[in-house]
This record gives C-alpha cells, structure tokens and sequence, in this order.
C-alpha cells in the first residue's frame, strides 16, 4: 500500500499498482546508483592512466633538465 498526501488530500496506492510502483522505483534507484559507480570507475581509471603516464614522463623531464642544465 501506498499512500501519498498532497494538499490535504489523501490519495491510496493498492494492489498490483502499489506493487508495479514499487518495483519501478527499485529499478530506478538501481539504475542511478549503477551509473553512480560506472562514473567513479571512469573517473578512477582515467586519474590512474594519467598519473600513470605523467609521473615517469615528469621524472624523465626533471632529469634531462638537471644533465643540460649543469654549468661548468
């Protein structure tokens, strides 16, 4: 049974309705938390690609500015 209150009025949900209503939102929250958690693993995967490919790429940067730039 659902039961929805709006402006004073009371409107009730019952039967195979209350349980179609239900079932639509189960899949609604799972739905939205699915693309939630597909979203935080792109975000995850894409930070460690770049931190992946830009440290060793700084690394090297550093070290041939340190061997050219030596003076003397």
């Amino acid at each position: 049974m659902i039961v929805i209150t709006r402006n004073g009025k009371t409107m009730v949900i019952t039967g195979w309705r209350a349980w179609f209503l239900g079932a639509a939102a189960i899949v609604a929250a799972w739905i939205v938390l699915a693309l939630f958690v597909f979203l935080m693993i792109g975000a995850a995967v894409t930070v460690s690609l770049f931190l992946l490919l830009a440290i060793p790429a700084f690394a090297l940067v550093a070290l041939i500015s340190q061997f050219t730039s030596r003076q003397g």
